[in-house]
C-alpha cells in the first residue's frame, strides 16, 4: 500500500519539477529567487525531518504520513494561488514541510516491516517507487503543459496527492512492529560523526545532491533557451530518472560482488564528466544523451555507497547513519539551486555545470580520502580486537 502511495504521490511532485523554473522565472524570479525557491523545498525538510521522524517512533508513523499526504493536496492550490516570488517560495517551503512527513516517515515504516538479514533487498524495492514515480511525473508534466496548461500540472499534482491520502487513511494499518524500538539505542551523532567512513560518505551524498539539484533547477532553462518544449523538457529530466531506476538493481546486485568504494569513484567521475558536457550541448538529443549518461553514472555510484550505510548503519546505529546520509543529501539539493542562482546571475545557465563538475571532483578527492583514512583506522584495530 505505501509502495502505490508513495508512488502516485511522486508522480504528482514530478509533474510540477520541469516546469517549476520557468513559472518562477515567469513570476520575474532572478536566477538567485529561482534557486531560493527549489532550495526551501530542502531546508524545510532538514529543518523537520530530525523531530518528524522522533515524533513517529512515538505516537506511530501512519498519522504522520496521513498529515503530510493531506498538504500535500492542499498545497497544490497554493502554487496556483501564488502571484509573486515571495508567494511561490512560501509555498516551496511548506511543501517541504509536508515532505519531511511522507517519504522519510514512509522509508521508517518499510523498515518497521523488513524481514531480519532482507533490510536492503526490502529498502531497494521500496525505492523504486520513489524513482519511478518522479521519473514518470515529469514525462507527464510537459504534456499536461503542452496540451493543457501549466496549472493544470498543480491540480495534478492536487488529485495524485489527494488519491495517495486516501489509500493510506483506509487501507494502511495503523502501526506496524517496530523493531527499532527492541534494540539497544544507537551511538549519539557526535559519535557517528567522528567515523571517517560516515564522513566520506556524507561527502559523497552531499556532492551528489548538489550536483543533481543544479541540474534538476537549472535544465529545464538550459533547455528552454535552446527552444525546446515543455514535453521534451520532461523527458530530459524523466529519463535520467527512469535509466537509474531500471539499473538499481543491476548495479545493486554488482555492489555485493565488487569493490563498492571503486564503484563509488567511478560513478562520481562519470558523474563529473557528464556535468561537463551539458554546457556543450545545443539540441534536444545532445541533452537527451546527456541525461541517460547522468542516470547511468548515478546508478553506479549509488547503490554501492547504500550498502557501505548500512554496513556503517550495523556498527552505530541504522536509524542515525541514515539519518546523516538523507541529511546531506538535503543540504546537497538545498546548496546546489541557490549556487546554481548565483552563478546564473553572475555568468550563465551553462557555467552551473561546469560549477558543479568541480564540486563533485573535490567532493571525490574528499571522499577518498575519509574512506582510506577510515580504513586504515579499522586496520589497526583489528590486532586489539583479537588479542
Amino acid at each position: 500500500m505505501l509502495f502505490v502511495a508513495v508512488f502516485t504521490a511522486m508522480i504528482g511532485v514530478g509533474i510540477i519539477a520541469p516546469l517549476l523554473p520557468v513559472y518562477a522565472a515567469d513570476l520575474g524570479a532572478s536566477g538567485m529567487w529561482i534557486g531560493i525557491i527549489f532550495a526551501g523545498f530542502s531546508i524545510a525538510r532538514t529543518m523537520t525531518m530530525p523531530v518528524v521522524g522522533k515524533a513517529s517512533d512515538i505516537y506511530g508513523r501512519k498519522r504522520f504520513i496521513v498529515l503530510g499526504l493531506f498538504c500535500y493536496s492542499a498545497i497544490s492550490l497554493g502554487y496556483v494561488a501564488a502571484t509573486d516570488v515571495g508567494s511561490l517560495a512560501l509555498i516551496r517551503f511548506l511543501h517541504g514541510l509536508a515532505a519531511s512527513m511522507v517519504i522519510p516517515i514512509s522509508m521508517a515504516y518499510i523498515g518497521d516491516l523488513a524481514p531480519a538479514n532482507r533490510e536492503g533487498a526490502t529498502m531497494g524495492n521500496f525505492s523504486i517507487a520513489l524513482f519511478a514515480g518522479f521519473g514518470v511525473g515529469p514525462l507527464l508534466g510537459g504534456v499536461i503543459k503542452d496540451t493543457m496548461s501549466i496549472e493544470a500540472n498543480f491540480y495534478g499534482l492536487g488529485i495524485l496527492a489527494f488519491i495517495a491520502f486516501l489509500l493510506v487513511l483506509f487501507f494502511l494499518p495503523a502501526s506496524a512492529e517496530q523493531r527499532g524500538d527492541k534494540q539497544e539505542g544507537p551511538a549519539s551523532y557526535r559519535e557517528i560523526l567522528k567515523s571517517d567512513y560516515v564522513r566520506g560518505l556524507a561527502i559523497y551524498r552531499f556532492v551528489n545532491a548538489l550536483g543533481r539539484g543544479a541540474l534538476i533547477c537549472f535544465i529545464p532553462l538550459f533547455a528552454d533557451d535552446i527552444g525546446l518544449s515543455a514535453s521534451k523538457i520532461g523527458v530530459l529530466i524523466g529519463v535520467n530518472i527512469l535509466l537509474l531506476t531500471v539499473l538499481q538493481s543491476p548495479f545493486g546486485y554488482l555492489a555485493d560482488r565488487v569493490n563498492r568504494k571503486a564503484l563509488v569513484v567511478l560513478g562520481n567521475l562519470a558523474a563529473m564528466f557528464t556535468f561537463m558536457l551539458f554546457p556543450l550541448c545545443d539540441s534536444f538529443a545532445e541533452l537527451f544523451a546527456a541525461s541517460l549518461l547522468m542516470g547511468a553514472a548515478s546508478a553506479v555510484s549509488l547503490p554501492a555507497a547504500s550498502a557501505m550505510v548500512v554496513e556503517q548503519g550495523q556498527r552505530f546505529g541504522m536509524g542515525s547513519v541514515v539519518a546523516v546520509f538523507n541529511l546531506a543529501m538535503s543540504g546537497g539539493l538545498a546548496l546546489g539551486p541557490m549556487a546554481g542562482g548565483l552563478i546564473m546571475d553572475a555568468a550563465s545557465v551553462g557555467a552551473i555545470f561546469w560549477f558543479a563538475a568541480v564540486v563533485l571532483l573535490l567532493g571525490n578527492l574528499g571522499f577518498v580520502y575519509y574512506i582510506r583514512k577510515g580504513s586504515r583506522a579499522q586496520a589497526t584495530e583489528v590486532p586489539e580486537i583479537g588479542g
